[in-house]
């Protein structure tokens, strides 16, 4: 090392709860947590979740909703505070993906109620103070240390359920928070050890689903992967990816996890030779090629690779220019308008190299 180590590292509180089975110990956590009155959230799909969650808890659940969506859309918040408002919650149960953490979030950023946070995807979001709404096709985001769960019970078996699909590109979504924090401004030492770990087992987890769909080794790698990449997410200024991303996603209503699988090689390749130091960590946890591997473990699987396969008009990509460049943000490399158009015109077609 040619430099003397410099950084500030202000460290997440995490009350973390991992394992197989975990989930039935979670009417103890809740207790623990002095919560007597809770609203439990999923989206309409994990209804059956939902009502599995509120059995253990018993008396302590006193509503289900079950209309999270994607993007965290500012009516449904709405509907779902003034179930909280009607059942005097003190808490919320977010059980499910980024959508149903995300509309804990918001109950929790407007009413300054906990949220305990049920994991069945690797999106993260659970480790962040990271808030996000959608308004008249605009997402919002911001940091709030009252929105970070206090409580997060990982258990893989809950994930068993998730298609195969959706959880590849959940992982290279969690992927996605760990290459940004390697390259972000404010990152640490101790964030480049949970980024490069993170990345290197959700690297390691994906291919096992492929022999078998149920593998709970697999699963819990994965899961620990999402966990130490959302960690990253929640520490680390993000760059030009989930800036992107979330452009794309507040603006055309594109689905998560397949808007970050897709572009994530784009930026990845724009960005890497502009930061020696995650080119080497990706280079250790991924390959000697992190680009070609990324788009191998995603070619390994029927997800989509391109952003007019979610259905984005070419003419399109000039919004996602504008607002890109509209207002400042740190990246490694200079955002310029030929660059970014290049980078979005590739992920249009869906053309590396």
């Amino acid at each position: 090392m040619s430099t003397p180590i410099t950084f500030d590292y202000i460290a997440q509180p995490m009350d973390v709860s991992f394992g197989v089975g975990s989930l039935g110990q979670l009417r103890k956590h809740i207790e623990k947590l002095g919560l007597t009155r809770v609203i439990v959230l999923s989206t309409p799909e994990q209804a059956d979740l939902a009502e599995r969650v509120a059995g253990i808890l018993g008396d302590i659940a006193g509503g289900i909703f079950t209309k999270a969506r994607m993007h965290v859309p500012i009516e449904i918040v709405d509907e779902a505070a003034a179930v909280v408002t009607d059942m005097q919650a003190d808490g919320c149960v977010a059980v499910g993906g980024g959508s149903t953490i995300g509309l804990g979030k918001a109950l929790s950023l407007r009413y300054r109620i906990p949220t305990v946070a049920i994991p069945t995807t690797y999106a993260g979001s659970e480790m962040t103070p990271v808030w996000g709404l959608t308004e008249n096709n605009v997402k919002t985001t911001g940091r709030d240390r009252a929105v970070l769960p206090v409580k997060v019970v990982y258990d893989p078996e809950l994930t068993l359920t998730l298609p195969l699909g959706m959880s590849v590109t959940s992982g290279m979504n969690a992927i996605a928070h760990a290459v940004e924090a390697l390259w972000a401004p404010d990152r640490s030492p101790m964030i480049e050890l949970m980024a490069e770990e993170g990345v290197r087992a959700i690297a390691a987890g994906l291919p096992r689903l492929r022999e078998t769909a149920d593998d709970l080794v697999g699963r819990s790698e994965l899961l620990y992967g999402a966990w130490l990449c959302g960690s990253c997410l929640g520490a680390t200024t993000m760059s030009l990816h989930h800036k992107l991303c979330h452009i794309l996603g507040g603006t055309f209503n594109l689905p998560h996890s397949e808007t970050h699988t897709i572009v994530l090689p784009y930026v990845l390749e724009y960005n890497l030779a502009s930061s020696p130091s995650a080119q080497a960590a990706l280079g250790r946890a991924l390959g000697a090629d992190p680009v070609a591997r990324l788009v191998e473990l995603r070619a390994a699987w029927d997800v989509p690779s391109s952003l007019e396969q979610l259905g984005v008009k070419h003419e399109d990509l000039e919004t996602v220019v504008a607002a890109a460049l509209a207002s400042p943000y740190a990246n490694p490399r200079p955002v310029t308008e030929a660059g970014l158009r290049d980078l979005l015109e590739r992920a249009w077609i869906g053309a590396l190299g």
